[in-house]
């Protein structure tokens, strides 16, 4: 792992601070947002994740001085913001390995393993990641954490299986509670665990995913991000594997 600092503003130029300021997190999103920007390279299909700082880099992607061939998107959401933003939206099937994939966090570790799904988007984020070359993770730093586990783990559930997956999280020290009124791109539900202090990641992923009824587990550790760009209020913190 590496770590860097920059001082500077984002690459947009839009970055504040100064003396006896405090920074929202909204602008520590846009901050770490913009400076994905440097990643997209021109005339690529690139992923495109979900949450409220993805929505600043799709934002950003409308400034680029070069054109991208499209985006592939991660959930209905993403794709109408896309569509706004006149970038086209393509299907991965058709798009095949793609060079790069940029999506937020609900929390993420120095070993930039994360938990991800707080948008109920995790299982099409984790087939954009698994597919993508170079996975950049952005987010405020906020979301950086010690051990995974204190933002409730999502675990998107086929609906008959919804109690005995329920059950079978019980008996592994979880305390699911189902996200009332809320249908998965997939027709899916999700199951929000809590009580959860998470110091082997890929093991617990591997083993509840291998429970029948789960669609996939919203930790991403067997394919964690390759960079994580942490906005603060100092600049863009960047930390690699």
């Amino acid at each position: 792992m590496s770590l860097e600092n920059s001082q500077l503003p984002s690459p947009l130029g839009r970055g504040v601070g100064g003396k006896g300021y405090k920074m929202s997190s909204d602008a520590m999103k846009k901050r770490a947002a913009e400076a994905a920007l440097q990643y997209v390279e021109e005339n690529t299909v690139i992923g495109v994740g979900t949450g409220s700082t993805v929505n600043y880099f799709i934002d950003a992607l409308v400034r680029l001085k070069y054109p991208i061939e499209g985006a592939v998107s991660s959930s209905s959401m993403t794709t109408e913001r896309l569509k706004a933003c006149r970038i086209p939206v393509l299907d991965l099937n058709g798009a095949g390995p793609l060079p790069l994939y940029v999506d937020g966090a609900d929390e993420v570790d120095r070993h930039l393993r994360m938990i991800k799904g707080g948008g109920g988007a995790l299982t099409r984020e984790k087939i954009a990641a698994a597919a993508s070359e170079k996975f950049i993770c952005i987010a405020d730093q906020s979301k950086l954490v010690d051990v995974l586990g204190a933002f409730p783990l999502p675990v998107e559930v086929i609906p008959m299986a919804r109690s005995y997956v329920g059950r079978e999280l019980l008996k592994r020290g979880g305390q699911p509670v189902l996200r009332e009124n809320f249908i998965t791109d997939n027709g899916n539900l999700i199951l929000d665990v809590y009580n959860l202090h998470i110091l082997e990641p890929a093991q617990l992923e591997a083993e509840w995913n291998n429970i029948p009824g789960i669609v996939t587990v919203g930790l991403f550790a067997q394919r964690p991000a390759d960079v994580l760009l942490l906005g603060t209020a100092d600049g863009v913190q960047t930390i690699r594997l």
